[in-house]
This record gives C-alpha cells, structure tokens and sequence, in this order.
C-alpha cells in the first residue's frame, strides 16, 4: 500500500463524514457546540487516525490507531442515534449499514496486521 487512500476503508469512512456533515447542517442552532460539534468531530476522528496510523514505521502503532476509529465509530453510532431520539435525523439506516461495514473493515485490517506482524516476528 503506497498511500491510505488507497484504503477502502479510508474512502468509506471519508464518505460518512461528508454526508453526516450535510445532514447536521438541519441540526438546531442550540445544537452547533453540543451534539453538532461532537458528531463531526468523532466522525472526523475516524478517518484521521485511519491515515495516521497508517504511516506509522510498524504495525503495532497502525493497528493502535485503528483501534482509536474503532472506539470514535463507536462515539458516532451513540450520537447518530441520540440525534435520531432527539428528532434531529429522521432515518440513519445508511449511517448505520456504513458503521457496520466500516466496523468489520477496520476488524478485518487489524486481523491481517496482526497475522503479517506474527509472521515477520517468526522470521
């Protein structure tokens, strides 16, 4: 891999954002420091440290930070969820059908850091 771009998980992740993003702009002005701030920035956070982790110098480092928008996908689905409760958002089925892939790609790229990591350890 030459660049996180490259990550499916990256762009699928970026996509979420770009969409949460338009869909908080109907979000109550009361709401523009509370739940509006938070849910960009958690969602934010999950491509973030999908990049960084990537141009650490070893895959402990990556997976770390893989962990970290593993925990930040967590912080979006409650707050996607408080702002369906609250009325804010009327259907976040595709935010919820995006959670679940990006979860399981996150699960799955962790899985085969940890296998490469293993491997290079026994050499």
């Amino acid at each position: 891999m030459s660049s996180f771009r490259e990550l499916k998980v990256w762009q699928l992740s970026m996509d979420m954002v770009t969409e949460i993003y338009k869909v908080s702009e109907s979000f109550p002005k009361q709401e523009v420091y509370g739940l509006t701030s938070q849910i960009r920035r958690c969602s934010v956070s999950i491509p973030s440290n999908i990049a960084e982790g990537s141009s650490r110098h070893n895959a402990k480092e990556f997976i770390q930070f893989l962990y970290i928008a593993n925990g930040s996908l967590s912080e979006f689905e409650t707050q996607i969820e408080i702002a369906l409760r609250l009325g804010y958002c009327k259907d976040i089925s595709k935010f919820i059908d995006s959670i679940k892939q990006i979860r399981s790609m996150l699960s799955g790229l962790i899985n085969a850091l940890k296998d490469k990591d293993r491997t290079q350890a026994k050499k």
